[in-house]
Formats: structure tokens, sequence, C-alpha cells
């Protein structure tokens, strides 16, 4: 198995993994840190949001975004995690969106409670109204590992299925 696979398999593993990313977005120069629920289908990362929210108006303004995923952790030799940059696009068409919920309800099955009837679909039904189906299709990813080393990051290109990677790692600096 090649790096390539390896890293490859390794940030899929972690994306399956987690369940809350933070996005980041930016409109007139003002950037905006957000956390969603999300599910993953490869580097494509779903999530339902208001349109009307911070974040959703940003990135009908300007779709060019970043998101982290990442663990809590008490020391910096802890820190992994997944870094990416990419653009962000409302799901309008059936079939994109028929795919979305094939993908988050996989992950998150209790959502399906939001539909049926009883009170908690009363409760959130107003919310629900206003959601809209989004999609980020990720163009550069790195992977965070700091048990290899302070700053470690790996570092691939997405287009198409083409892959490129590029090792970082910084090492610490004596103070």
């Amino acid at each position: 198995m090649t790096r390539t696979d390896k890293l490859r398999r390794a940030i899929l593993a972690y994306l399956a993994t987690h369940n809350v990313m933070t996005i980041a977005s930016c409109d007139r120069n003002v950037p905006w840190a957000a956390a969603v629920f999300y599910a993953s289908e490869g580097f494509d990362l779903y999530f339902f949001s208001s349109p009307r929210s911070r974040h959703g108006k940003n990135m009908a303004a300007n779709p060019a975004v970043s998101a982290a995923i990442h663990e809590d952790c008490r020391k910096w030799q802890e820190i992994k995690g997944v870094q990416l940059e990419g653009r962000a696009e409302r799901l309008r068409s059936a079939n994109l969106r028929a795919r979305f919920w094939e993908i988050y309800l996989a992950k998150f099955p209790f959502v399906k409670e939001f539909f049926q009837s009883g009170p908690r679909r009363n409760v959130l039904k107003a919310k629900l109204k206003g959601v809209r189906l989004y999609r980020i299709v990720a163009a550069t990813v790195w992977y965070l590992d700091n048990r290899r080393g302070f700053g470690h990051r790996e570092e691939f290109h997405l287009s198409g299925t083409d892959v490129t990677v590029a090792r970082r790692r910084r090492t610490r600096r004596s103070s």
C-alpha cells in the first residue's frame, strides 16, 4: 500500500468517525466560524443549515470555505484532525437532495425522528422548514497528527481522481 493510499484511508476513516465540523466562511472580508454536524461521502462533507444563518449568508455570497474536524484534547501532542479548503454548494437537484438524505441518515438515524408525527416533530417543524442542504467539495485536505511531531501535517490536493501528496513537518523550536 502506498503512502498516498494510507493517507487517504486515514483521512476517510477520521471523517467517518467524527460528527462535528467547524466551517469557516467569509463575506466582505469578515470571517465567521460555525460548528455543524456533518456526514461524509469520500471527501465531500454534507450538512444542513439555515440559509439565513451567518454562515449560510456568507456561503451564498462567497462559496469558498474551509473546515476543521479535530479532537478535543488537553495537550498539544494529542492534536489530531483534518483541515480542508474547498467550496460550499447548496444542493438543489432532487437527485442530490435524495443522496444527501441517504448519506446523512445512515450516519445519524435519529434525524428520522424529526420527520415522524409526534411532539418532537411539532417542536422542530418551524426550524426544519427553513433548513437547506449543503455539500462542501474539498479541493485540498490536510491531516494533522501531533503524535508524529509538533505541527505534523500531510497535505493532498483533490482534482477529480488525481491526488497529489505533499508532506510537511515542523520541528519544535527551542526556546
